[in-house]
């Protein structure tokens, strides 16, 4: 059995400073026959704090802060493995258990810092010396990644946390991320890519400290790991054959993920990247009213992921991406929204009825298509027109809709569907800024969730209850609130950000 606990362990202080990485940084801790009359000693070294045992195979230290929850591992219980060799050291507080002699946790997650130990005439001395920055970095990584088969999420943070010590770039965890649930994902880009960029955003503009800091980029590394829990690998193509933009939209279009893959491939051999691919992305999300309008708004955000995180993470963000735009569902093709198809064929820009947002509410999907054509030749003032009726319609969502459970699964309605049509607005004014050819598509398609929207608007409800006073207070009050949202699902906070 290894040495127990005495009544009263042993604690000396020896605070000076303890060298970062710095060879022969030894301590002495005292005579051999005194800790293992005593068990176990308590030092204070610096800003270390060390526990040493005594047990029949050796000495063992290690950090006296255990690395779960900080409970002091002075406190815990000492035994032997079931075959009797390996000196296993027990938290108490939440049963994590150590093998002193071999370094592996036993039970729960984190590795815990042990100490070379040595014995120098009868004297015990411990090399407090750390690992190099490097091999830091790398084990954070891997307990990282570790941490997501199980979804462990306040591991992610230690080990997030641990990466940001170790004085790495805290961004490579969710580079490391991107990389390990890349083939997880049998439909390609979710909300956990989507929302990354505007995490980052609020990181980089808002967090006051280093833990605020921690937070946005937490909630993206655990949304990766959460939306990837237990699912198999569903690898991508590995054939690349040569690129051109037509062919990428014609394999989108034909719903064949081999094909559209390869010519993906082909385009990144030949060392393109997102923005020299954005054209063709942009035309094939826009070339149905499709999947809520995920679809634009998911190339618009990889886009801005890319730029974030760098080329390195280009190809597993645009395999994704792709596989999403293959596999979305085409909404223009069911009866309610197929006049939109109808529209885009009449559509000839010359439109000059002059328009405002009150002329797009309270109309059905084919009207809103006739009325946006005869304003179609001034782009801005359509686009205008369409956000403000998308916000006013917002503003009058007849609230009870969202909770009624009598009607039929056609009319469940809630918040995201007026959300969606301000966020989908956005993604289509910036790709179709860049890419004019499209706006025909984008002002139809936001259309299609006015006239949607419609039916479910109170037009007698007061809106000034949403009125505030001070916007400016307003946002920077909402959007502080979301490093401590307080949501227990990531599919509602990213859509708070």
């Amino acid at each position: 059995m290894c040495a127990l606990a005495a009544d009263s362990p042993a604690t000396e202080d020896r605070s000076k400073p303890v060298g970062e990485g710095a060879p022969g940084n030894r301590i002495k801790v005292g005579a051999l026959a005194e800790l293992q009359a005593k068990g176990r000693q308590l030092l204070k070294v610096g800003n270390k704090q060390i526990a040493v045992f005594a047990g029949e195979s050796g000495v063992y230290a290690c950090n006296n802060r255990c690395p779960h929850e900080g409970f002091p591992l002075m406190e815990g219980k000492l035994t032997r493995r079931s075959d009797g060799g390996g000196c296993i050291l027990t938290c108490n507080w939440h049963n994590w258990k150590f093998d002193l002699e071999g370094g592996e946790t036993l039970v729960g997650g984190d590795k815990l810092r042990r100490y070379p130990v040595e014995i120098v005439d009868g004297e015990i001395w411990l090399d407090l010396t750390d690992p190099p920055l490097e091999e830091r970095r790398a084990a954070a990584l891997e307990s990282l990644r570790r941490s997501f088969r199980r979804h462990e999420y306040t591991r992610m943070a230690r080990e997030l946390s641990r990466l940001q010590q170790a004085k790495a770039d805290p961004l490579d965890g969710l580079r490391g991320a991107l990389d390990w649930t890349a083939d997880r994902f049998e439909f390609g880009t979710t909300h956990a890519h989507a929302a990354a960029p505007d995490w980052l955003a609020l990181r980089d503009d808002l967090a006051a400290n280093e833990p605020e800091r921690l937070v946005p980029l937490l909630e993206v590394v655990g949304h990766l790991a959460w939306d990837s829990l237990r699912e198999p690998s569903y690898p991508f193509p590995t054939e690349s054959r040569s690129y051109d933009p037509e062919s990428l939209v014609a394999a989108i279009e034909a719903e064949d993920e081999a094909a559209a893959i390869a010519l993906l491939r082909g385009a990144l051999d030949k060392g393109l990247g997102f923005r020299d691919l954005e054209a063709p992305l942009a035309e094939a999300a826009l070339a149905h009213y499709q999947d809520f309008g995920h679809a634009a708004i998911y190339v618009y955000k990889t886009g801005q992921l890319i730029d974030r995180l760098g080329p390195a993470s280009a190809e597993s963000l645009l395999c994704n991406l792709v596989r999403s735009l293959v596999y979305a569902t085409r909404e223009d093709l069911i009866p309610e929204f197929r006049a939109y198809g109808e529209a885009l064929s009449a559509w000839d820009g010359k439109g000059g009825e002059p328009v405002a947002a009150e002329d797009l509410r309270r109309l059905s999907v084919p009207k809103v298509m006739q009325r946006i054509l005869r304003s179609s030749g001034d782009r801005k003032a359509l686009y205008d027109a369409l956000v403000g009726a998308a916000a006013a319609d917002f503003l009058q969502f007849d609230l009870p809709v969202a909770d009624a459970t009598e009607r039929g699964v056609s009319h469940n309605v809630g918040w995201l569907d007026f959300t969606h049509a301000i966020t989908f607005s956005n993604a289509v004014r910036v790709l179709c800024s860049r890419h004019p050819g499209l706006w025909p598509q984008g002002l139809l398609q936001i259309g299609c969730f006015i006239g949607r929207n419609a039916a479910y608007v109170d037009r007698s409800y007061d809106a000034g209850r949403w009125r505030v006073d001070d916007p400016d207070a307003f946002f920077e009050r909402e959007m502080r609130a979301l490093f401590d949202h307080a949501q227990p699902e990531y599919i509602v906070s990213v859509h708070l950000v």
